[in-house]
């Protein structure tokens, strides 16, 4: 079977017959959906673009986003059969799929359940409606007297008057429109006239349902991007140069020749090789010689890297929080407390590097890429080779990793530019050096907070700072070439957004002001220190900063960290997952620490913050030992709420998985560089947690509110961690850590203070 042909619809009905719908030109589908039984447009607002019932009446949803190893899909799979009445089982999710689905924005920003499975609900929910209004007209009954199970309709006190989904649609188009709100991406929303079900009706919704991708994993049976092969296919490497900002001044294509089928491919400042055999491919790129031009010298020392940002010249910026007179409350306070917090360059660091394939022809593409995002994706490899866009066809499959933005989003575009320039399929594989050290970075940043307290030890001012580089220096889309190491190497001019982040809380200050600024990039193209979003964009940073100073204030005022919080705080919500994850800890009131006896001292530490309307609350227990300066963080206790629970048991695991890359984040990651490069390019010179230093436990409350709209799981629990961590050695050993990463030999320089 031809691989880039993928049918829109591909039903093996019951009877033998095979029904098939090709995939054909826009103006040739628009006539066929005028006609009866046509193929609608692949548009948010036909109905038949989410959910597609089969002759056997299993149901297929089209879900435009994808799943990063959460079960995102088995939640949606769950939505969708809770609103049509049929079970788990007979539902099959589609995703990232551009040819099968609509452009929900990939899974970023937690929104898988949040906003994609809204869309999937609502579009189940008016294709019952419409199957049970089909089988009032078969069985000649009102509506009303019908009920639905497991896909078969029945007149209510009569279940042998029936009629199956299969039997009312089977293989065949709704042929009905949904209302659409125009937009594409993370904002698509679309709703029909019925009503989805009330939490008190849910048969599916909120139970646990296991991953069937794990089984797959486990017996080495799933495809990964790393695995897909297409005939003709060449292999790719890419050349980066040697030191930033130093472009090529010649290729010598001759220094290749000694290796079969290998040639060079270049435009503009665009380098790499090609080559039939994969190992032919990666002995090219070690042997072909550049000229490079003599090197720059663009970043400051790792050491003065935030005295760098703290001097820096802001490029922009905004104070969104500015309650009452802060600078008048802190003139009038009888003490002030402050501190300053530094957060390092960060990356990625998949499990493995990014590969992506391609086949660029004059008047179509096609593209598997492992990054969330292969709808835009799909658009900036148009933009970058000339395809048109609705001949551009993307297809995500499972790779390495993909939160955030990390090196997948380069990949695609290298390898369309070079399929396009050799003319032949290329599958481009990074080589570990290329993820670590060029994949966009997790911003650096420096945090500033003062409080201001009166003569009682009440806060009357908070201030809160942050200055650091945008977490959109390349947009986390990869929607132009431009956010790409491709665009920018070809004449693409790079053009940043100006973001950073304040935290995310609620406590009632009656004088807070928190804002920040942005400075700009150290190399304003194609950099390896150019800044993009990571899983949580901004959150661990800003809020180690902002909870540890929370802890810091409770401290000045001979406050428990519990007590103090709940002291400020009004929100029963978020009053509630403060005492949740007290509660569920055995948490002891402690207002001053205890550096204990004997080489290991133990702390626990507390931190809350909010993401998007979900609350989280952790404590975390630690031990430092004093001779080595190891901190391990021993156990986590979560406390969890974003509304309305889909899969409890999916939830647990991806909290856990927040906890322990957070714990990574905050005990080890930090980009190694020098005055010209980045020096990071494997784990021995960026280290990341490994077993024996995970934790031992992590207890999880989930807080199901199923009254509540369910907002997202996937990264809320990642910006509470760093600080409960940095709290609890407080806790143990009488001593602040205010820069990231909590390593032993920072832990020891301040025992010694």
């Amino acid at each position: 079977m031809d691989p880039f042909t993928i049918a829109r619809r591909d039903f093996l009905k019951t009877s033998g017959a095979l029904v098939v719908t090709l995939s054909l030109p826009a103006a040739v589908t628009t006539a066929l959906s005028q006609s009866a039984g046509g193929k609608p447009p692949l548009t948010p607002d036909q109905l038949d673009s989410w959910i597609a019932v089969l002759p056997n009446g299993n149901v297929t949803a089209y879900f435009g986003k994808m799943d990063m190893g959460q079960g995102v899909d088995v939640a949606i799979a769950q939505m969708v059969a809770e609103e049509l009445d049929v079970a788990f089982e007979r539902v099959e999710v589609v995703m990232g799929d551009t040819l099968l689905t609509c452009n929900q924005g990939g899974a970023s920003g937690s929104t898988g359940i949040q906003f994609g499975g809204i869309a999937l609900r609502n579009a189940a929910a008016e294709a019952r409606r419409l199957l049970v209004e089909r089988g009032a007209e078969r069985l000649a009954v009102p509506a009303d007297q019908l009920s639905v199970d497991n896909g078969v309709i029945m007149v209510t006190g009569n279940p042998r008057q029936k009629v199956t989904y299969g039997e009312l649609i089977g293989g065949q188009y709704f042929q009905s429109t949904l209302d659409w709100n125009k937009r594409y991406g993370n904002p698509l929303a679309v709703k029909g006239k019925a009503q989805p079900k009330q939490p008190s009706e849910y048969k599916v919704v909120g139970k646990s349902f296991p991953q069937k991708i794990i089984a797959e994993k486990v017996m080495g049976r799933l495809q990964y991007i790393t695995d897909v092969k297409v005939e003709g296919m060449l292999h790719a490497r890419v050349i980066r140069p040697p030191t930033a900002g130093c472009g090529p001044v010649s290729v010598d294509e001759s220094s290749i020749k000694s290796i079969p089928g290998a040639r060079a491919v270049r435009v503009k400042e665009f380098i790499a090789v090609v080559a039939p055999r994969e190992w032919d491919a990666v002995r090219a790129a070690e042997m072909l010689k550049v000229t490079w031009a003599p090197p720059c010298t663009p970043f400051p020392t790792m050491e003065t890297l935030h005295d760098h940002i703290r001097k820096a010249k802001s490029i922009g910026g905004e104070t969104p929080i500015n309650k009452g007179d802060v600078e008048a409350a802190l003139k009038g306070a009888h003490r002030v407390i402050e501190a300053e917090y530094e957060w390092p360059l960060q990356s990625h660091a998949s499990m493995g590097p990014a590969c992506a394939i391609a086949d660029i022809k004059s008047d179509s593409g096609m593209l598997f890429t492992g990054s969330q995002k292969p709808h835009y994706g799909r658009n900036g490899c148009s933009k970058l080779t000339g395809v048109p866009l609705e001949k551009m066809h993307a297809k995500w499959i499972p790779g390495p990793g993909s939160y955030g933005r990390n090196d997948a989003g380069d990949a695609s575009h290298d390898a369309a530019l070079i399929s396009k320039l050799v003319g032949r399929p290329v599958r481009l594989q990074y080589m570990r050096h290329d993820g670590t050290a060029w994949d966009p970075k997790g911003p650096a940043g420096v945090y500033r907070a003062r409080a201001g307290l009166d003569a009682e030890g009440n806060v009357i001012a908070y201030d809160f700072f942050a200055k650091g580089f945008s977490r959109q220096d390349v947009s986390q889309i990869e929607n132009d070439p431009k956010d790409t190491l491709a665009g920018q190497l070809t004449g693409y001019a790079p053009k940043a957004t100006i973001l950073f982040q304040t935290p995310a809380e609620k406590y009632e200050f009656a004088n807070k002001r928190c804002g920040w600024e942005c400075v700009g990039p150290l190399l304003d193209r194609v950099s390896p220190l150019r800044t993009g979003h990571f899983r949580d964009p901004l959150g661990a940073e800003t809020h180690f900063a902002s909870e540890s100073f929370i802890d810091e204030i409770a401290h000045g005022t001979g406050a428990d960290p519990v007590e103090f919080r709940l002291k400020y705080l009004k929100d029963p919500r978020h009053v509630a997952i403060v005492k949740a994850a007290a509660d569920k800890a055995g948490w002891t009131p402690r207002s001053n620490p205890d550096r204990g006896k004997g080489d290991d001292m133990t702390g626990r530490g507390f931190s809350y913050t909010e993401r998007n309307g979900t609350l989280v609350a952790v404590v975390c227990e630690v031990e430092v030992n004093r001779k080595t300066g190891r901190v391990w963080a021993k156990k986590f206790t979560v406390a969890h709420d974003c509304g309305q629970i889909i899969n409890p048991a999916g939830l647990r695991i991806v909290i856990e998985g927040n906890v322990l890359q957070a714990t990574s984040r905050t005990l080890f990651e930090e980009v190694q560089f020098d005055a010209d490069r980045v020096k990071s390019v494997d784990w021995a010179t960026y280290p990341i947690l490994e077993i024996a230093d995970a934790p031992q436990a992590i207890d999880i409350v989930l807080i199901n509110r199923p009254e509540v709209a369910p907002s997202g799981g996937g990264e809320p629990s990642t910006r509470t961690v760093p600080a409960a961590i940095a709290n609890a050695i407080f806790d143990a050993t009488g001593v602040r850590l205010r820069k990231v990463p909590l390593t032993p030999q920072r832990m020891k320089e301040a025992l010694r203070a």
